[in-house]
């Protein structure tokens, strides 16, 4: 079974509306005026919906931050160049990240949850949820919500972390892989305390014991595998606009392991 997974492709631009000038959105207007849109070039995003619909993977995953500032305009720029895969029959499991959920303004909210919408076959609201797609189940969760002006800081609720518990402690049928925002592993937690995921020590321990196999995740711009010996453990794509990077990842049922490939698109 294969799996493409892609993260953090930050479609950015000006502010929208006037209010942008006065909420947190002010703050990632300039960051992607003066540098984001320097570092990340859209292009790669079709690039990589294009690899994904010659390919056609088993499932195609991606770990949030569609937009820079979570405006409506943004969502669409990505949406654009996204919606072929909703109608190529390929499944897409999509989480927002920190940027989709930068503010509480109720039209960037309702853009967000129009995005889980088009591009996936469930709500925002149903998260989290379990969903088993050919030999894998796929456990989705939110992590991503509006933070004060200093902090990207993601947090898994109580409800979410006992969800993922409670449906770990039923018998264990095939692979699960958790697909969330944040990294679960952390391991420089008060160097990144602005920008890590707070909540999810029992969900940690649960992929430390291997009741969960694999964490999908983005946010880190830089890709990383933090494996064992099958594959088992935590990846990220890196961010797909800036680095030009997917994953690959195929779970091979005979051996039971995990093999993964970062391909380039540059």
């Amino acid at each position: 079974m294969k799996i493409i997974h892609f993260s953090d492709p930050h479609a950015g631009g000006g502010a929208e509306d006037l209010l942008a000038y006065f909420d947190k959105r002010w703050v990632g207007v300039f960051n992607y005026r003066f540098r984001r849109r320097f570092q990340h070039d859209l292009s790669l995003l079709r690039k990589a919906v294009d690899y994904i619909l010659k390919t056609r993977p088993d499932v195609a995953v991606c770990t949030g931050d569609l937009t820079s500032t979570g405006q409506p305009g943004e969502f669409e720029q990505s949406l654009e160049i996204m919606k072929p895969l909703r109608g190529s029959g390929i499944p897409l499991l999509y989480v927002p990240g920190n940027h989709d959920c930068y503010v509480r303004l109720r039209k960037c909210r309702e853009a967000m949850e129009n995005s889980v919408r088009v591009l996936c076959d469930y709500e925002f609201n149903d998260l989290p949820l379990v969903k088993t797609i050919g030999e894998i189940d796929f456990i989705i969760v939110n992590e991503s919500r509006p933070t004060n002006l200093l902090s990207s800081r993601g947090l898994m609720t109580k409800s979410t972390s006992d969800f993922v518990v409670n449906y770990c402690a039923s018998p264990k049928e095939r692979p699960r892989i958790i697909i969330g925002h944040y990294p679960l592993i952390e391991e420089h937690p008060l160097l990144r305390y602005r920008h890590s995921l707070g909540g999810q020590r029992k969900v940690v321990a649960l992929l430390h014991e291997q009741q969960i196999d694999v964490s999908l995740c983005g946010h880190i711009h830089q890709p990383f595998a933090k494996i064992d010996a099958s594959g088992r453990g935590e990846y990220s794509s890196g961010s797909v606009t800036r680095n030009g990077t997917i994953a690959e990842i195929e779970f091979i049922k005979e051996k039971n392991i995990f093999k993964h490939h970062q391909i380039s698109l540059v």
